[in-house]
């Protein structure tokens, strides 16, 4: 069994692992606790008490979180020649059409997020086995499919994010950075805990929110108390 490092030991005193704490809580536990040399992530992983396998039992959706992740996120915009200085003007990394398309034939995936436009979503399709497992497909329900390309960026690059249940009934995210003040990591917390409470399936039975886990890159995850989300 590897040892346990110092550093590792003073989080862990610091943390009860049988409590549940208040979103705040959580929040200040990991910061404390985070002993990474580098600004880590934080991270929420919610467990519901849903079946993925059901179409109406499927959780996803977007959230603008107040404070963004603190990532700076790479948007590439698939956009034909009339809004490529929108997309350009709003932020977009990289902007095109038929020149990134062939780059992602390629393999070419070096990117965040994709935007792009209704009538180009035909020449996108194509491009499932390679977006799909990258979770980088465009979708209409996620906003990443639109005629509002400059807004789709904007919020993109402010911290809108996609969350979607996998396949054994979690959903991960990244909620800041442990360089945010502790507030600005509880009220983006909350905010995506709100709007997944907001997205219960009525086809899900029992408890909805089974558990919620907190963390930072590497660090000891914090349980929060679940049952006063609902």
């Amino acid at each position: 069994m590897a040892k346990l490092s110092k550093n590792r030991k003073n989080s862990l005193t610091k943390i009860d692992a049988e409590k549940t704490y208040s979103v705040l809580e959580a929040s200040q536990l990991v910061k404390e606790s985070s002993t990474e040399k580098f600004d880590a992530s934080i991270d929420i992983a919610v467990r519901l008490g849903v079946d993925p396998t059901q179409a109406n039992q499927m959780v996803r959706g977007v959230v603008a979180l107040p404070h963004g992740t603190g990532k700076d996120l790479k948007v590439l915009a698939l956009v034909t020649a009339d809004k490529e200085v929108e997309a350009k003007e709003a932020g977009a990394d990289y902007v095109g059409m038929e020149e990134y398309i062939e780059k992602i034939k390629g393999g070419w995936t070096d990117v965040d997020v994709i935007i792009t436009m209704p009538s180009v979503m035909g020449k996108i399709g194509a491009l499932g086995r390679v977006l799909g497992p990258r979770g980088l497909m465009p979708n209409p329900k996620s906003g990443t499919v639109t005629l509002e390309v400059g807004k789709a960026v904007t919020d993109v690059k402010k911290g809108k994010i996609d969350f979607k249940v996998d396949k054994f009934g979690i959903i991960h995210a990244s909620v800041g950075k442990v360089s945010f003040d502790v507030d600005k990591i509880s009220e983006n917390t909350d905010e995506l805990l709100q709007t997944i409470v907001k997205l219960k399936p009525s086809a899900a039975k029992g408890i909805y929110v089974k558990s919620v886990i907190l963390s930072s890159t590497m660090g000891v995850g914090v349980t929060i108390e679940s049952n006063s989300l609902v």
